[in-house]
Formats: C-alpha cells, sequence, structure tokens
C-alpha cells in the first residue's frame, strides 16, 4: 500500500509576502533592506547613528537616506509591549505547552487576563 505524503502545517517557507516590516536599530543593514527592497516589501527601520555619520562624512557620493515612517514606527512600539506584558505568565514565555493549540489557549487566557487587569 502506497502512502499518501501530506505536507505539515507551518513546514517549509511561508506563502506570502508580508506588506511591511517593523525592526530596531539592529536591523538596519544594507544586506537587510536590500532584501525586502528586492522582494517589494516596505520597511520601518530606523537608520543607526553611525551609519548616519557615514553617509554625511561622505557628502554627495554617501547617497540619500533610506525611507523611514515614524508613525508606523511608533506603532511597533506598541505591539512589542503587549508581546512583554504576555511574556509575564510563566507558561507564555518558556512555551511548556507542546501543541500549538493548547498553547493558542495559554496565550489567550494570559490575554483576558491583562485585559481585565487593565
Amino acid at each position: 500500500m502506497d502512502k499518501i505524503r501530506v505536507p505539515r502545517v507551518g513546514s517549509g517557507r511561508p506563502r506570502r509576502l508580508p506588506d511591511s516590516v517593523s525592526a530596531d536599530h539592529a536591523y538596519s543593514n544594507s544586506k537587510i533592506r536590500t532584501y525586502l527592497r528586492r522582494r517589494g516589501i516596505s520597511h520601518a527601520i530606523p537608520e543607526k547613528r553611525d551609519t548616519i555619520a557615514a553617509r554625511e562624512r561622505r557628502g554627495s557620493r554617501g547617497g540619500r537616506p533610506p525611507g523611514f515612517d515614524t508613525q508606523r514606527y511608533a506603532a511597533r512600539n506598541t505591539v512589542e509591549r503587549a508581546v512583554n506584558k504576555l511574556k509575564q505568565f510563566r507558561a507564555v514565555a518558556t512555551r511548556y505547552d507542546k501543541r500549538a493549540y493548547v498553547f493558542l489557549g495559554t496565550v489567550t487566557a494570559a490575554a483576558i487576563l491583562i485585559w481585565l487587569r487593565s
């Protein structure tokens, strides 16, 4: 009897590209920006201070600064604070749950507790 191979959910590469990416200074390098630009993904990644200084030192040969959306970057802060509040719950931070649907229930319960406390 031949076995039918069924792909697991979540395995392999993602089937869709994100509309945009928000990240902090650590991800502000030319490789990441080139990768995102090549795939048509907009980003909100601030430029490092030393990169700005080096670009300005080169003058007109330094190129123009990359686009930066301050409103989208500010929204990233809200999401990051929400994730940090969820990580205050030990079961969410350490992920003891083996199955994804059980972990989703744990995260949902933690989110409800945060919502009720606020």
